[in-house]
């Protein structure tokens, strides 16, 4: 007859509580899937589509690059998002602020008969107008900033209907649709542009006084108050970087399509929160940044294409699109959790 021991905790007669079989090896798993689970989900989507696609056309160069190119304007409204969410807040107007640019930047030349280069400053001062006055609802108002930006947001569409008459601005000149068109050593330009934004936005956000302003605010606004900073210059500054960013994104587009549609840059919100938030999931423990949110893009663009190529029903890519979304916020929410345990 066999007798069992029984482990005793000192001091009490009652047995020893021991850590459930296979907790341990449950949090490594979860871990890991919180801070690189974004990666593995494009390492599975990249040989999935490149087995699925016929005559290996997914895995070629020039589609490749065309993932990239496709990703660049997303790559750049959702960078300025970024900086938002890192400071705590939200910024739904985002896609109705690139809609409403790339009317403008049209519509000024084409209207008003303004030169290109003044066109494209117009515009970008307006989208850093919207970001201001975001940022001026949210901390000096005290407007809830979701309430804010989508009233802001709603504004700009009826602005973009105001001034269009629900029409498109077509009259454009070469050289604006030469902008998105054009190559430099072979590359499209859009990939540039969305390197060179994202580069100093990093910069910004890790190298400088008001980024590291920015992710103290964003960490602890009452810490970050109490120790000095002005945490409504670091929201604000936050919202018209986002603000331009929109801006160019909406005049990038408008060159694109060689003309300014009312809606044409509404359908950013949605990816570039997705894009975001799988950022926040890759690399960090659940914190927004920029390397992440590029990343982020990637992904959200891997998946369109390879759907894409494969023939897949339309109605599947916004079954992916609302997916992703809540893939992102369960990746970064799990990243969050998992840091703090």
């Amino acid at each position: 007859m066999s007798t069992e021991t029984i482990a005793l905790r000192p001091g009490t007669g009652l047995p020893r509580q021991g850590k459930p079989h296979g907790g341990r090896g449950r949090r490594l798993a979860l871990t890991i899937v919180s801070k690189y689970g974004t990666l593995i989900a494009m390492a599975v989507m990249i040989l999935i589509f490149g087995l699925g696609v016929p005559n290996g056309a997914f895995l070629s160069s020039n589609n490749l690059l065309a993932i990239v190119n496709q990703s660049a304007l997303t790559a750049i409204i959702a960078s300025g998002l970024t900086l938002v969410l890192v400071v705590g807040e939200m910024d739904l107007s985002i896609g109705y602020a690139a809609s409403l640019a790339g009317i403008l930047v049209t519509g000024f030349m084409a209207n008003q008969g303004l030169p290109l280069p003044i066109a494209i400053l117009a515009t970008l001062l307006i989208g850093a107008l919207i970001g201001t006055v975001n940022g001026l609802l949210v901390t000096k108002v005290g407007v809830n900033a979701v309430v804010a930006t989508l009233g802001v947001g709603t504004v700009l569409i009826g602005l973009a209907y105001g001034y269009t008459a629900g029409s498109p601005i077509i009259s454009v000149p070469t050289a604006f649709t030469n902008i998105t068109l054009g190559r430099f050593l072979t590359i499209q330009n859009p990939i540039w542009i969305m390197i060179a934004i994202l580069a100093v936005l990093w910069v910004i956000l890790n190298r400088t006084p008001p980024g590291q302003r920015m992710q103290a605010v964003g960490a602890n606004k009452n810490a970050a108050h109490l120790a000095g900073l002005r945490t409504d210059r670091a929201k604000i500054t936050a919202f018209i970087i986002a603000g331009v960013c929109a801006a160019t994104a909406g005049i990038l587009l408008a060159s694109l399509l060689g003309s300014g549609t009312v809606s044409a840059g509404d359908g950013y919100l949605l990816d570039s929160f997705a894009a975001v938030f799988l950022g926040a999931a890759t690399l960090r423990d659940g914190d927004f940044h920029i390397i992440g949110t590029l990343v982020g893009v990637l992904v959200v663009n891997v998946g369109f294409n390879g759907l894409s190529l494969m023939g897949t029903p339309t109605f599947w890519q916004f079954v992916f699109k609302g997916g992703i979304l809540v893939l992102a916020v369960a990746l970064s929410t799990l990243a969050r959790r998992y840091s703090k345990a």
